[in-house]
């Protein structure tokens, strides 16, 4: 089954609507929302009913505020849909606490070196995804070690006992820009692994398209949000 999880944004408690990757430019999601009249991330759950949930510590991935900050809703939300989560992990212990509240821990490239994904994915085997970070065409990353092709990546992670990997175009985020078929259908061809996509889904004929391409799932804000995808796809 084609897994469609709805991503959260989260920052300061409240679910913000993510695009292009201009972080300090998100807008509570009730502004642009045609299904939420609220921002707060349990009414947003609450409201769509999603099975899967995608949640982005917001807090954590800019450097602002405590871990904590937005930890106690995570949990909530975690006790409604099956949730994974980014908390901007930089190192191996900070995987704890978060793996106490949510089943499956995302370490993105932007935050998390080679050695730590390689540690984490090693304790806590089937625990991790890996969130492949682009953006303006490069790979997010402050570790030398970390390759700036992404399909060298995937080869480096198919020696992981991963989860998942997650494709993340920050540029294509909440653009609704369509997929890039082509590199995908590569990415899928290399790794040993489930793939999904973050970022550019426009519509179901892109979840067609990925689906058809052997992606496993897609993480989605904007198209439902615009009611390009319905509800009960994420339900």
């Amino acid at each position: 089954m084609f897994r469609i999880l709805l991503v959260l944004d989260i920052f300061n408690r409240t679910v913000v609507h993510a695009q292009g990757g201009n972080r300090h430019e998100y807008k509570p999601i009730h502004y642009s929302s045609l299904i939420c009249d609220s921002s707060d991330p349990l009414k947003v759950v609450e409201t769509i009913k999603p099975r899967e949930v995608y949640i982005a510590d917001l807090n954590i991935l800019e450097n602002i505020g405590k871990r904590e900050k937005n930890f106690e809703v995570i949990e909530q939300i975690a006790q409604k849909a099956k949730t994974i989560v980014d908390p901007g992990i930089n190192s191996p212990s900070e995987t704890h606490d978060v793996l106490e509240i949510v089943q499956t821990v995302v370490l993105g490239t932007e935050t998390a070196s080679l050695d730590t994904i390689r540690e984490v994915a090693a304790t806590h085997p089937g625990r991790v995804v890996v969130s492949i970070d682009k953006k303006d065409g490069k790979i997010l990353s402050n570790d030398p070690d970390m390759p700036n092709d992404p399909f060298e990546i995937v080869e480096l992670l198919n020696e992981f006992e991963l989860q998942d990997i997650i494709i993340l175009d920050l540029d294509r985020v909440g653009t609704s820009s369509g997929v890039d078929s082509q590199f995908l259908s590569k990415i899928v061809s290399i790794s040993k692994h489930n793939v999904l996509l973050g970022g550019g889904v426009r519509n179901t004929e892109d979840i067609e398209t990925l689906e058809k391409i052997g992606l496993k799932g897609a993480i989605v804000a904007t198209a439902l949000h615009n009611g390009s995808i319905p509800l009960e796809m994420v339900q």
